[in-house]
Order: structure tokens, then sequence, then C-alpha cells
């Protein structure tokens, strides 16, 4: 019998005669400390309504935002790093997060298979396809009240690509904020950030509003080797800035209003980077500098009646999305000489997009069906890149090759790198919690999505929980998910990777079991194991004929399996301890080997320790191990590091002041992510961060 299901028979049968020694066994205590354990953590992502995480129908966590603040966080990527299973690595191009679930999502220029969600809705950009390149970054936390995260497929419930993953940013409602809160942090970097925190009433509405700006330089580590590197070499130039610094500064602007009157809700939203820099170079070539401008703004309007009728519960929300991205970048510096000719101020392009989203959906629950809790929803998805404008020094060959034509000018009309493209989407799903039986329940859920460039496809799930004792719950897990195209792989204009509108989605099958101990009262463990198998994966394939770039396709399948262990342990009232181990390993059944970039060994631990001076000091520790070269990349596996971070802080109980203080890499290790297979455009991998330090000073007023 393989190791993993070794493990969980072994622990199945252990953990409750031990439970049975650390808890007594009277019926009444048992009782109310099942109460106290089922509502210690609650998650609403499972299913649509809020439940114990503990008997959720997923393997999910929640990070509040006291385990926020506790740790000194000051960008959700940061948060992000401590979930189970979950590694935030780096591309070249911006140095924007990929977010790598269970080895799916590493090696890409795009991050489309984890599904990001803001209050419920998704905040997918359609030509990429995922959270948006140049948009997420530096996100800030101040105003997030909880983000709640599965691991696995969520597509049964959330659609298109809840793939490997689904991640929902909930932000923080008037009841959450009480009064006015102004704060202001400096950095390392030349960080600087100051934002304001409002809660209250304004008449018969509930108001929250939070404005936050800011702006760094971004580290500048050494990048040894380039992209231009090797085209010097070939073309005998000496054009590569490097080695050189990356560039990652950007200057942020977070701004959300949320405003409440009994059963309707209103939110707005608004995300600005301007000045972003290129990170590495967006053709993997350092450049001066030049960065881009995005935004996003969003709006939505919903209505909830949790007593509609007797046993109903009525809902429904109208969002809109607007998102742009505009850019002029340097791909590759002054000195450039190819082939086709010589580009004396470098190659310059500016792709350029404006998008517009409209989702509409409604759900109704009712619990009237004896042991039953039904819920079924539908809604309308119109998507819509409206506006594209390619402006460059150079137009592309048949073969992909940049011919310079002189000064920067608009190709729109005659090379354009897409053209307006639109999808619309159908959907409807289905949801029964049948508790059948006593401490059993199962969910069995399915959705259809009929899309009008796509076609149809659905995707059902299956859980089992069974809560083998009060303080011990068991969970089978199965299933199927998918990633729809993005539009730059179905509709793209580019020669160097063509789009191909006949594109199938991606599809996955999960397979989980999952354990969830409450050892005493103040120690929790959770275990759960996984496998999965990825197929008709959409990849650049080269063209047939030599010398004329590549085109889109599904091909290629991948398998994985692992496991990821949880624990929770409250020493005493002042100390805390928690910490996760997760191990994954995938693998490219074309080539049979490992698929890369994700590590097979993930550690974090953290303890929040309180004085009795009224301060808090919390440390942690990340340590990533054993990530593995693609197929075809002949460089040594990526070298493993630990980081530790600590931060302090006064507790906001104190007064009006909160003071706090991290440093993060504490002791500079030197960290890398890896850079895409076969390493030719980056040799030595993405160098991050080094030691830094943050400041920041809380008012409440």
């Amino acid at each position: 019998m393989p190791i993993l299901p070794r493990l969980l028979l072994s622990l199945t049968t252990l953990l409750p005669l031990l439970s049975g020694v650390a808890l007594a066994d009277n019926a009444e205590e048992d009782e109310d400390l099942a109460l106290v354990y089922g509502d210690k953590s609650m998650v609403s992502i499972a299913t649509g309504k809020a439940q114990s995480l503990r008997r959720a129908p997923a393997v999910a966590s929640v990070i509040t935002a006291e385990d926020i603040r506790s740790q000194g966080f000051t960008d959700i990527d940061q948060v992000l790093e401590t979930i189970p299973g979950m590694h935030v690595s780096r591309a070249a191009i911006l140095y924007f997060p990929a977010y790598i679930m269970r080895g799916i999502g590493g090696g890409g220029v795009t991050n489309p298979h984890m599904l990001v969600l803001q209050n419920g809705i998704p905040m997918t950009t359609a030509y990429t396809g995922d959270k948006g390149q140049a948009l997420w970054h530096a996100i800030s936390v101040e105003n997030i009240s909880r983000i709640e995260v599965i691991r696995g497929p969520g597509s049964a419930l959330y659609g298109a690509d809840a793939f490997s993953g689904v991640i929902n940013i909930i932000t923080k409602t008037a009841d959450e904020i009480p009064g006015t809160f102004v704060g202001a942090g400096l950095g390392s970097f030349r960080t600087r950030d100051a934002w304001v925190l409002h809660g209250g009433l304004w008449g018969p509405f509930k108001v929250a509003a939070y404005l936050r700006a800011g702006a760094t330089d971004g580290q500048k580590e050494l990048l040894t080797a380039d992209a231009q590197t090797r085209n010097d070499k070939l073309f005998g130039t000496h054009a590569s800035l490097a080695p050189g610094s990356v560039h990652t500064g950007v200057n942020p602007v977070d701004a959300n209003l949320d405003v409440s009157l009994d059963n309707w809700r209103w939110r707005s939203s608004l995300l600005r980077r301007t000045d972003l820099q290129t990170g590495a170079g967006v053709s993997s070539a350092l450049d001066f500098g030049g960065g881009s401008t995005t935004e996003r703004l969003t709006s939505d309007l919903s209505w909830v009646d949790t007593a509609f009728a007797k046993d109903w519960t009525l809902g429904s929300t109208l969002g809109f999305m607007y998102y742009t991205e505009k850019s002029s970048l340097q791909l590759l510096p002054p000195g450039l000489k190819l082939p086709t000719g010589v580009f004396p101020d470098g190659m310059i392009g500016g792709p350029s997009r404006w998008e517009r989203q409209f989702r509409l959906s409604a759900f109704a629950g009712y619990s009237g069906w004896s042991d039953h809790q039904l819920r079924i929803g539908l809604g309308h998805d119109d998507v819509y890149l409206y506006r594209s404008q390619t402006i460059k020094n150079f137009l592309l060959s048949p073969a992909g090759i940049p011919i310079p034509t002189g000064p920067v000018m608009d190709y729109s009309q005659i090379q354009p790198h897409i053209l307006p493209t639109r999808r619309q989407n159908d959907y409807l799903y289905l949801q029964d919690e049948w508790n059948f039986a006593k401490d059993w329940t199962m969910t069995a859920g399915v959705r259809h999505d009929r899309y009008s460039d796509l076609g149809g496809t659905t995707n059902p799930r299956l859980a089992l929980v069974w809560d083998a004792r009060h303080d011990l719950t068991a969970k089978f897990l199965y299933g199927r998910a998918f990633r729809a195209p993005a539009f730059n792989e179905s509709n793209g204009l580019n020669p160097v990777a063509n789009g191909n509108p006949n594109l199938k989605p991606e599809r996955i099958a999960t397979t989980e079991l999952a354990l969830s101990w409450q050892a005493n009262q103040d120690i929790l463990l959770n275990l759960n194991v996984f496998r999965y198998n990825m197929q008709d994966i959409i990849r650049a394939v080269a063209n047939p004929t030599p010398g004329t770039g590549a085109t889109f396709f599904n091909t290629g399948n991948q398998n994985g399996r692992g496991l990821e262990a949880e624990l929770q342990w409250t020493l005493n009232k002042d100390l805390k301890f928690l910490a996760n181990y997760s191990y994954q390993r995938s693998v490219d059944e074309a080539t049979q080997t490992d698929a890369g970039y994700a590590p097979h060994h993930h550690v974090y631990a953290r303890a929040d320790w309180q004085f009795q001076s009224g301060w808090a000091f919390s440390p942690q520790v990340n340590w990533v191990a054993d990530r593995r070269r693609a197929a075809g990349d002949t460089r040594p596996p990526i070298a493993d590091y630990t980081s530790v971070d600590i931060s302090l802080r006064s507790q906001r109980e104190r007064g009006k002041w909160e003071w706090s203080a991290s440093i993060r890499n504490l002791f500079n290790a030197d960290i890398r992510e890896p850079s895409i297979a076969p390493g030719l455009a980056i040799p030595n991998d993405l160098p991050m961060a080094p030691r830094s330090i943050y400041l920041q000073v809380v008012y409440k007023m």
C-alpha cells in the first residue's frame, strides 16, 4: 500500500483512541466542547453560506484580520504564503505574484489556475485569465476582514478558473470598524503608505470607507544575466544592462466603499497602479525602469433575505467591473541588433487594453425538507474586451521576428495584438447538503456553464463529512473543475504565440481525504491527502513550419499527489503557536518528469506572544525546499531557502495609538524564484527582496 493511504489509515485508527485519553467522556461536557470547537472558525466559501470550518465540505483555510495584524503583514501575498499547499512565486515579467497551489500554477507568463474573488465576485481579467499581471501588486490588507481559501477545485459552485483553488477576499463592513482610524507606514526601498478607515452610520445607512495611497521604489537585487546577454553573444553586441538591478517600484492607490441598509448592500472598489516597473523585463531583459498604468473599478449591488418566507432564503447580485491596462515598455534595450536590423533606441512596445464585465446572479436556499439544505443558483456573465491599442517601433514577420520600423507608432490597425473580443456565459447550479444519518452529511453539487464561444461544460462535486466523535471529523471529497481559455490564448494575434479559437477548457479531477482532530481544548490538528489529474492543458506549441512562431493548443496532461498537515496550539492565554507542512509531487505525463517550479516540501511556523505590558511579538519561519526544474531545463534544482520574519506591535486596546514594526527576511537569506525553462533568458533565477523593515503607526480618532 502506498505511504499516503497507509498514513491516513493509521491516523484514522489512532486518533479516536488518543482523543479518548485527552478528553473526558462526560456526555454533557462532550456537547459543550463540540459547540465550542464547531464555532471557533467559520467559512462561507465552501457552500455559499457560513458554517463550521471543521465541518465544511472542502479543505479550506481562513485568515482573519487579527491574524494579519499580529504578524505585521502589509501585502496580501505575504498572507497567502502562510496557507498550507500554497506558495507565492514570482514571474520575470513585472515580477507579478504567481500563486502555486499543490504544484499547479508555476512556470507561465500568466497565472490563470487560481480563482480570486472579492466578496464572492470574480476579479478575473479576460485577456490573461488571471487576477491581472499589472494590477496585482502591493495589495493592501488594512480593509480585509478575512481571507477564505479553498484548496482544490471549486467549479461546481464558482465556475471557470476555480481550478486549483479559490481565494475569497472579504472586506470589512461598518460593524467591524468602530469609528475612524488613520495609519501611516514607512519602510525599506523608500516604501511609504498612508490610509484612513472609517465605519459608522449615515442616517439609516451603515457605511464603511477605506482610502490608501502609497509608493515604493521596490527591491533592486542584482540580475547577473538576462535575455539580452544571450543576444549579445549571438550577434556580437553589448546592449544588455545585466549585471543590473531588477525594477519593482509601483505607486498604489486603493479605495473601498460599503453601504448597507436592511437586506441591501452596495460595494464599490478601486485599485490603481501607476509607474509599475517591469521587474526583470517584459522580455526577460532588463530595461531602464519603464512601466505601465493599470486600473480596476468594481461596483456591485446585492440583496439577501434570510427570512423571505418560511424555510426560504433568497438573494441576488448585480456586479460590474472595468479594467484597463496601458503601457509603453522597452522590450529589449538600446543597441539591440537582430538579423532584421538595429534598434538604436531599443525595441519598444505598448500593448494596451480596455475591458468591462457585467455579472448577474441569483440564488435560493430551502431548508424545509427534513435533513436537507438545498441551494439553487443561476447567472449570466458578459465579458467584453472592447478596445485594444498597439504602439511600437517594429513589426513582426510571419515568423514572429521583430523588424525595426523607426519611430514609435500606433499599429493598432495594421498589426494589433488582439481585436475586440466578447464572451457570454449562462450557468445553473444545484447543491444539496443531506444529513442522512447521525453525524453524517453528504454534500452533492453540480454546475453547468454554457459559453457563447466554448460550448457547454458540466462539473460535479461530492463531499462526505463524518463527525466520528465530537473532537474528530473525517471528510472524503471529489470534485471536477475547468479553466476557460483566456482571450490571449483563444483570440490573440501575436505571431510569437497565436491564439486558437478551437481551444477546449482545461479540466481537472481531484480526490481528497481529510481529518480534523481537536486533541484537547488547546490543540487542533488537521491532515489531508489528495490526488489530482489535469487534462487538455493549454500550451503554446511551435508551428510545424520552422521559424513561424507558435500557436496555443490543448496538449499534455499532469497528475499530482500530496498531503497537508496543520497544528494550532494555544499554550496559554498569552502564547499561541501554529505550523503547517505541505508535500506535493506533480508529474508531466508526456515526459514522466517533474512538472517543476513548485516546492515539494514547504513548512511554515509562527508564534504569537502577548506581553503583560500590552505588546505582542510574533516570529515566523518559512522553509521552501526541493523545487525541481521542468522538462528540458538542465540547470541544477532551485536552491532551498529559509526566511525568518519578526513583528512587534502594541495592543490596540491600550489607547488611541497603535505602533508596529516588522522585519522580513531577518537573516538576509538569498531567496530565489525559478525563471522559466529552459533558463536561457535568465539563467540564475529571480532574486527576491533582502532584509527589509517596515514601521507603522495607527491612530483611532
